[in-house]
């Protein structure tokens, strides 16, 4: 059979290698002794500390293989890959791969698959269930004219446009609808973010610019964004459910803690308007805040991102008064920023949300050496484990790097 060429393939499914769950080349050793025969191991997508791979080997040699993947296939089509692996670096590390590639993620859901693994039956440590992430290779049209917009407003909106254009719809099972994450405001903020941040692009719109633009340009339903095919779409589906499913969230810092105050607070999918003493309880049972997390208390949050009627109940903002209350709140977290660029020694405990803020600012005026001095003070579980936080690094140490004047400033 001849070699794949460019734009062969139509859908693409992948089970690569899970880090270091498992060794398939080692596995291969007593076969292949008995046939007198040997693997090259050494370009195997493996951690394994005895062949000196650690984490960043592993995410560059899944990189090489899924650009390979975008090569051969066909703009505008889809990848699956099957992924599992309990570590959030690792997990973090595969996407970041996946992104670095060209494609963009477009939904993750689990695959359970009733029988387990042998090695699922019995480590108790072992993921149950397999991910399904799902990616697609941007379309000719649109590749084409992001090179014109490249960096500017309008290239940022042409990508949310394609990407609502990609995503699945919510389906509805037994008279429930699903909440389809991707769809979600902050979701899509951070798609966007990630798109030009793999690109070395500045990032051409805050926040508050983000989500005021997107009320101005589609539609909202449950929460979520469409297109206007789309939004008339879930209204007939929506008729057909009885509800809508709640997304399912642990708080463990700023942003999983709005975004669960805001299902919380929405009549359509939690328990509407309430008042303080009335949401901390249902708060602190789903409260699991990492221990480098400088969580904001449930006032402050609420105060940040809500609006208290005169019945003292707190509810969620109509879209343009949200975006002024995040306008708002990045100046707030502004000046926490600047808080963690003062002195040398580790930050033990932060306020994540901060040093995003100050990471889009630092980035947007070509600051890369400041992102790397304040990300290389942080933990390096969390810089691991949080997918923005790393991707404002990864990226940041490698223009850093290009550039000199930027060395001196670590």
């Amino acid at each position: 059979m001849p070699p794949f060429t460019a734009s062969d393939a139509r859908t693409l499914f992948t089970d690569p290698p899970f880090g270091e769950n498992i060794y398939d080349a080692d596995l291969n050793f007593l076969v292949e002794a008995w046939n007198g025969v040997t693997t090259d191991a050494k370009p195997e997508a493996i951690i394994d500390k005895f062949k000196n791979k650690a984490l960043p080997d592993y995410q560059h040699l899944m990189q090489r293989c899924f650009a390979e993947y975008h090569r051969v296939l066909k703009p505008g089509r889809w990848m699956t890959v099957v992924f599992s692996n309990s570590k959030a670096a690792v997990w973090n590390a595969i996407q970041e791969a996946i992104l670095h590639a060209g494609f963009m993620l477009a939904d993750v859901s689990t695959l359970d698959k009733q029988q387990g693994t042998f090695k699922q039956s019995t480590s108790a440590g072992a993921v149950k269930q397999d991910l399904f992430i799902s990616a697609y290779k941007p379309t000719e049209a649109f590749t084409n004219q992001f090179q014109i917009d490249a960096g500017t407003a309008q290239g940022a909106w042409e990508f949310v446009r394609q990407h609502l254009e990609q995503l699945p719809m919510p389906v509805v099972t037994d008279g429930k609808m699903s909440m389809q994450g991707e769809r979600t405001p902050y979701v899509l903020y951070d798609r966007m973010l990630a798109f030009h941040l793999v690109r070395g692009l500045s990032i051409p719109l805050s926040a508050s610019e983000f989500y005021a633009g997107l009320t101005d340009r589609w539609l909202y339903r449950n929460g979520m964004v469409f297109t206007s095919t789309q939004a008339q779409q879930f209204d007939q589906m929506r008729l057909q459910a009885d509800k809508v499913e709640q997304l399912s969230l642990f708080v463990t810092d700023e942003t999983s803690a709005v975004q669960w105050l805001k299902s919380e607070l929405s009549p359509e999918s939690g328990h509407g308007p309430q008042t303080y003493a009335e949401l901390q309880p249902a708060f602190l049972r789903q409260l699991h805040q990492e221990r480098y997390e400088a969580l904001p208390e449930l006032k402050t949050l609420l105060e940040q991102n809500f609006l208290k009627g005169d019945d003292d109940r707190w509810y969620t903002p109509a879209l343009n008064q949200e975006a002024d209350l995040q306008a708002l709140r990045e100046r707030d977290l502004l000046r926490d920023f600047g808080d963690y660029t003062r002195g040398s020694g580790k930050v033990k405990v932060f306020r994540s949300e901060a040093i995003k803020a100050g990471f889009s600012k630092a980035w947007k005026e070509h600051n890369y050496g400041l992102i790397v001095r304040v990300a290389e003070r942080l933990p390096e579980q969390a810089l691991q484990e949080d997918p923005q936080l790393k991707l404002y690094y990864d990226n940041a140490l490698n223009r850093a790097r290009n550039q000199p004047e930027q060395m001196r400033l670590l």
